[in-house]
């Protein structure tokens, strides 16, 4: 092989500086690329390898474009991203190159969770209410009985359900929930939560309107507080702001009462553990081989699960309420992760 000469050396040495790859320099000078790869072992050993591939489609800059436009909240899909891409930036890419500079970002797509509309006087009421609460301890959060009321189809599809299945198995009965349209019939029941565990609970037959409700709180939340033995001077009662809550009857009897009424915020479920206490019913509800025949039998599963949650469950929730006036704080009277 004839040797090189000086000048094809240093254009050799010049171009790999340069950046470009052995077999380029190769090609534009005319040698072979063992030739350029000896040279550059020889006088630029530190030089950094190209890691191959590729080059990337967007840069640096663009990709910091595509995060803003997510994070910001001007755009919210990917495919939306792309397009405001080729807009503004002419520059054009398809939609996995978008997603992919966004994982790569730390972002991942979810699906949105279903919250309650907050209007600004929404927010300003849990605002107010969070900072009214925020000193209370856990033993203030301890006095308050909370109630709600929750609707329990007879098929279960309230919530989730889970199972094992192995690569490429067939489906099996067990990997089934079985659902018919309109959940097959509900039933719809009020009950209470206290610290010493699950209060009294009872199923509403028909509608519920102010006269049952009242009923209700003469039956079974009484009945709660006496069974509990708790000392009704001491107890804050916790219900939302539905009507019929708040009809003039409701009131005049709740103001009779040696009981506190605590003054509860507007579209606030997320404030509520009796919330997180339904949820663990529905689950447990899940757990029968077989959905209930009709309503006689899920009523008799309700009262069931019911009776079988632990005081633990009760005091765990109720300890959280700290945290949850905290997170509505935080996010100023907006939704929270609860």
């Amino acid at each position: 092989m004839l040797p090189l000469s000086a000048d094809t050396r240093a254009s050799i040495i010049s171009l790999l500086q340069q950046g470009l790859s052995i077999r380029k320099v190769a090609d534009r000078c005319h040698v072979s690329r063992s030739v350029v790869q000896n040279l550059r072992a020889e006088h630029l050993p530190s030089l950094a390898s190209s890691p191959g591939g590729r080059p990337a489609l967007l840069s640096a800059q663009n990709k910091r474009f595509c995060v803003r436009a997510i994070t910001s909240g001007k755009l919210e899909a990917a495919t939306a991203v792309t397009e405001q891409l080729e807009t503004d930036l002419g520059v054009k890419v398809c939609g996995r190159t978008v997603r992919n500079a966004l994982h790569d970002a730390g972002l991942g797509a979810v699906e949105k969770e279903t919250k309650p509309k907050l209007s600004p006087k929404n927010i300003k009421a849990r605002l107010e209410f969070a900072r009214r609460h925020q000193h209370w301890t856990v033993e203030d959060w301890k006095r308050v009985v909370w109630s709600d009321e929750s609707k329990i189809n007879r098929f279960c599809s309230d919530g989730r359900s889970w199972c094992w299945i192995r690569d490429g198995e067939s489906r099996q009965p067990r990997h089934v929930k079985e659902t018919v349209k309109h959940g097959g019939g509900s039933i719809m029941i009020w009950g209470c939560m206290t610290v010493h565990g699950p209060g009294f609970m009872c199923k509403i037959d028909g509608t519920m309107d102010q006269h049952l409700y009242k009923q209700i709180l003469q039956g079974e939340l009484l009945q709660t507080i006496e069974w509990y033995g708790m000392d009704a001077e001491r107890v804050i009662f916790q219900h939302d702001n539905d009507p019929k809550h708040k009809a003039r009857s409701v009131q005049e009897w709740l103001d009779g009462q040696p009981f506190e009424v605590l003054q509860w915020p507007a579209q606030s479920p997320d404030l509520n553990p009796i919330e997180h206490l339904w949820a663990t019913l529905k689950r447990r509800l899940n757990h029968y081989e077989r959905p209930p025949s009709g309503m006689a039998e899920l009523w008799e599963r309700v009262q069931e699960k019911w009776n079988e949650i632990k005081t633990e469950v009760c005091v765990r929730l109720i300890e959280s309420m700290p945290n949850r006036i905290s997170a509505v704080l935080k996010a100023k009277g907006s939704w929270t992760d609860y």
